[in-house]
């Protein structure tokens, strides 16, 4: 399988680069960037360690390196400016994005090519990608609460002292202010949460504000995320690779699951060597789907907003 990582030489899609490069699954790993010689450095740099992880080819390459990929990982994004509104950074990231759309309309795309939306505002940009390259819904997703899930999985364990492969449980929602952590669901070593040793509401009440505030935290301390959502990345492109059929909280356009219709949103989904194979209802709390209703509405409202100004 090839993959192509648009935005490659940024932090971001380097380190995912370099999660799938560890990982040897993925044959080809194509680094696409405006910046030819930050993408150049980056692909010369994996490249170096090539020989002690996985027969690859990996390079940097331009616009039409994404044109026979079997997985177009789009990464490229603006960081926000001071006093800058959460619209307006939405409205620059869109004219980027319709930027990298064009390239891959001139360019052309493999029949039956997955595109992998983790720049953000990823679900509006995910459903922007549905709609403007028209493409067929099961092909495009976004990152979505992917990479909330697995900082809130590895957040709890690290609070309650146990394996992190251990802590099952997930986010539905909008990657942003109104995700929905499911606690409905919650499980350690097979066990319910409330059930485990050390569980506590305020313990769990403090792990659900710290995720919540993870993204900002990390920029705070070290300017952006890369090392976790790297390997969430990894995680979907592989079960994509390997027809894993694995069930995860990433974006795509909704057709009726929890009664959620015209929206790219997170709830569980079934990801395979297709794209979206369908999606899974788990039971959930009545404040949950409340909680999921709402953060459909609010992204409902940010895409008209944006389709507004366009």
């Amino acid at each position: 399988m090839k993959v192509s990582i648009v935005g490659g030489g940024g932090l971001v899609g380097s380190c995912a680069a370099f999660a799938l490069q560890c990982g040897g699954i993925v044959r080809e790993i194509a680094l696409v960037d405006v910046n030819a010689d930050l993408v150049g450095g980056q692909a010369l740099d994996l490249l170096h360690g090539s020989c002690v992880s996985a027969d690859q080819k990996i390079y940097a390459a331009g616009p039409e390196g994404s044109a026979d990929a079997d997985v177009i990982i789009i990464t490229a994004g603006l960081r926000r400016k001071p006093d800058e509104s959460r619209l307006d950074l939405i409205n620059r990231n869109v004219a980027l994005f319709r930027n990298i759309l064009a390239d891959l309309r001139n360019v052309g795309t493999k029949p039956g090519a997955i595109v992998f939306v983790v720049s953000n505002p990823v679900d509006v940009l995910t459903y922007l990608t549905t709609r403007e390259l028209s493409l067929p819904p099961e092909k495009v997703i976004g990152l979505g609460t992917q990479l909330d899930t697995i900082r809130l999985r590895s957040m709890l364990a690290d609070r309650l002292d146990v394996p992190a492969t251990q802590v099952s449980t997930l986010i539905f929602g909008e990657h942003g202010d109104s995700m929905v952590p499911i606690w409905s669901a919650a499980q350690v070593a097979g066990l319910p949460l409330d059930k485990w040793p050390g569980y506590s509401p305020s313990l769990v009440s403090d792990v659900e504000k710290r995720t919540r505030g993870s993204g900002a935290e990390v920029i705070k301390k070290k300017g952006g995320a890369g090392f976790a959502v790297g390997l969430a990345i990894t995680e979907v492109v592989h079960s994509i690779a390997l027809d894993q059929r694995r069930i995860l909280p990433v974006s795509s356009l909704q057709s009726g699951a929890y009664g959620l219709r015209d929206v790219c949103i997170s709830v569980p989904t079934v990801v395979g060597r297709e794209g979206v194979l369908g999606h899974v209802e788990l039971d959930l709390w009545p404040k949950e789907r409340t909680g999921l209703a709402n953060s459909a509405r609010v992204l409902r409202e940010t895409i008209d907003k944006v389709l507004a100004g366009s």
